[in-house]
């Protein structure tokens, strides 16, 4: 029997391109979709008539709920060796194979500096204003050579952030709940006393945390109202770690000179959500794992899955 795969959330349409699917032969009819389903009556609908689903990092959730109401799925491969909205023990209840991908963390550390060099050099409003024929020159760039740059996280890609900051001459001071003396000197950079001490002295904080309990909500008020008025925050790590109401209320009261975002309460974003119109925001559409390199393999190993699956020895499982 011919299986059908759905591929979630293919917006640019290069699933079936970047990688060789073919070696499927006729097992698998493969079906792409260009267009985000929200909501698990929407995605219920459109997925009843698949047996494989391949779903992108962690943007659609797989509660137990949905689970349950597609009884035709059989196997379920994310992309990353970690997904947390995926209710891995009702997939097992449910027979479902849940599998992952390898992911790179080069592209996450490349789109932080992109954000980072964007909001202290303000690239999009110099590059409005001359494509508009606006006022030639009206910002003054923020300098990195000697300015601290704070961390929160120093795991694989808060690591690879700092030792860029380094190579740029940035003071480079790093915090996390677990973090030690040990590892802040092996990678080269100061250990902050708290997140207090760091938020504080930092004129950039970018946030390289992985979302739990104890760091969901780690920034909020309190913690913006410790920055400098001329400091920037960046995050590309997850948008629960940082309240974004309290990030919104500080970037129009100018509390803050501004903040790189990655990542959002909801995405794709509402027409009319707050963070496509804030002030002092340089925002990308979650752009930190979107590279070429990484979708190959994403996509590769995804069909290295499938036919393992399918020949009845499935590799890389998840939960």
């Amino acid at each position: 029997m011919r299986l059908r795969c759905a591929v979630l959330d293919d917006f640019q349409g290069v699933a079936t391109t970047a990688a060789d699917w073919s070696v499927l032969g006729d097992r698998v009819e493969v079906v792409p979709f260009r267009e985000h389903l929200a909501g698990e009556d929407e995605l219920v609908a459109a997925l009843a008539g698949f047996e494989i689903v391949v779903t992108l990092r962690e943007r659609v959730a797989f509660p137990g709920s949905m689970l349950r109401r597609l009884p035709r799925l059989r196997l379920l491969v994310a992309s990353g060796m970690r997904n947390s909205v995926i209710d891995h023990p009702a997939a097992r209840e449910c027979g479902v194979v849940v599998c992952g991908t390898e992911s790179s963390s080069t592209p996450p550390v490349e789109l932080t500096w992109a954000l980072l060099l964007g909001l202290a050099r303000g690239i999009v409003p110099e590059s409005t204003a001359l494509r508009a024929g606006g006022p030639w020159q009206s910002t003054v760039g923020a300098d990195l050579d000697g300015r601290r740059l704070g961390l929160l996280g120093l795991g694989k890609i808060g690591s690879r952030v700092a030792r860029v900051g380094l190579a740029f001459g940035m003071d480079v001071v790093a915090w996390s709940q677990n973090l030690t003396a040990e590892r802040a000197k092996e990678v080269g950079v100061g250990l902050a006393r708290s997140k207090e001490q760091l938020l504080a002295g930092s004129d950039f904080v970018s946030v390289h945390l992985a979302l739990g309990d104890r760091t969901r909500g780690l920034i909020g008020a309190p913690e913006l109202a410790l920055m400098k008025p001329t400091a920037f925050l960046v995050n590309t790590s997850r948008a629960a770690i940082v309240d974004q109401d309290a990030l919104l209320a500080a970037l129009r009261e100018e509390r803050i000179a501004g903040a790189g975002v990655d990542v959002f309460d909801q995405e794709p974003l509402p027409a009319d959500h707050p963070m496509r119109t804030a002030p002092r925001l340089l925002a990308t559409p979650h752009l930190g794992y979107v590279s070429a390199a990484n979708y190959r393999t994403y996509y590769r190993q995804a069909v290295e899955d499938i036919a393992a699956f399918l020949d009845g020895a499935p590799i890389r499982l998840l939960g």
